[in-house]
């Protein structure tokens, strides 16, 4: 069985993969450009991918094609009906990498809500040294007990955040991206009243039709001026020229951003747009990257593939 590994970089170099390599023959490619897929997927018996987009002329290259495994898990990449008018299934990798998203959620969270590049800054670059007090009061932070932390998207990511967020004394409300409110633990809000009342909105959904082009700029002017928001599921849930502008236009203290409409972000991209650069952190994809997620990503695509190959 010939496995095809089109993004194997996108692993890390610091993970094996040899589950994946005692599954049958496996040939990795760092990288692949579109116009490469076709030749290099031609006999392969067992597509995996992250990002690299799989429709239907890439199904059509690979004849002999069996199963395709999505390195993630959003799956939007893959033409999932089309591969299963071919019967082709397509699998993810479902919960490997909960705790490293939750644990940058509130890396990210904190070091908006605390101000910590401010003060990072201020000991490093000298004014804290030059001044006559023991503290700075000069950049206003807001504790997290008593406010209101809005999940978007409350499926096992989104879940974690709202317990952790719980365990710092805020008040946790959702909002079900499907339209039908499904936690007995939460309560579920209409996203104007999420987005009206919460001091903090973060964002675990995937890019679909419901939530594609979900928060624009009338949706985050319905935001507290102090409040901040996060986008920790896919790029294109957030549009980027809106968020830019309410960021600019002083409609929300900041916001977090972890994922892009274009990834790698590019050049044009309207985020470098924003004049404070203080009211927004980026960091590049790398929510579901931990060490220990990757790992368990790897087990999971072997796992899948076994499983198939049991089956047949």
């Amino acid at each position: 069985m010939k496995i095809v590994f089109l993004d194997a970089n996108t692993i890390g170099a610091d993970v094996s993969l040899e589950p994946i390599r005692k599954c049958g023959e496996l040939v990795c490619y760092d990288y692949t450009a579109p116009e490469q897929v076709f030749e290099r997927i031609s006999d392969c018996d067992v597509l995996i991918v992250n990002k690299v987009q799989i429709r239907q002329r890439q199904i059509d290259a690979a004849p002999n094609l069996k199963l395709i495994c999505v390195a993630a898990t959003g799956t939007n990449n893959v033409d999932i009906p089309y591969a299963a008018s071919k019967g082709i299934p397509v699998k993810n990798a479902i919960d490997y990498s909960t705790n490293s998203v939750v644990q940058v959620t509130f890396s990210i969270l904190l070091s908006l809500v605390g101000k910590i590049p401010y003060f990072d800054n201020a000991v490093k670059g000298g004014s804290y040294s030059a001044g006559n007090s023991f503290t700075d009061v000069s950049n206003v932070f807001w504790e997290l007990k008593g406010k209101r932390y809005g999940v978007v998207g409350l499926g096992n990511i989104g879940s974690k955040v709202a317990r952790i967020a719980q365990a710092f004394g805020m008040e946790v409300f959702y909002y079900a991206t499907s339209g039908k409110p499904h936690s007995d633990e939460f309560r579920a809000l209409e996203l104007d009243e999420l987005l009206s009342t919460c001091d903090v909105v973060s964002i675990h959904a995937p890019l679909n039709d419901r939530t594609e082009n979900l928060i624009t700029y009338s949706k985050l002017k319905l935001m507290q001026p102090h409040a901040y928001i996060l986008n920790m599921g896919r790029g294109g849930i957030i549009n980027e020229a809106d968020l830019a502008k309410a960021l600019n236009d002083g409609v929300i203290a900041g916001a977090g951003v972890d994922v892009f409409t274009k990834e790698p972000l590019p050049a044009s991209s309207p985020y470098f747009t924003i004049q404070d650069k203080s009211r927004i952190i980026f960091t590049p994809h790398i929510g579901w990257a931990s060490a220990e997620a990757r790992v368990v990503l790897v087990d999971k695509i072997a796992r899948n593939i076994e499983e198939y190959a049991a089956k047949h």
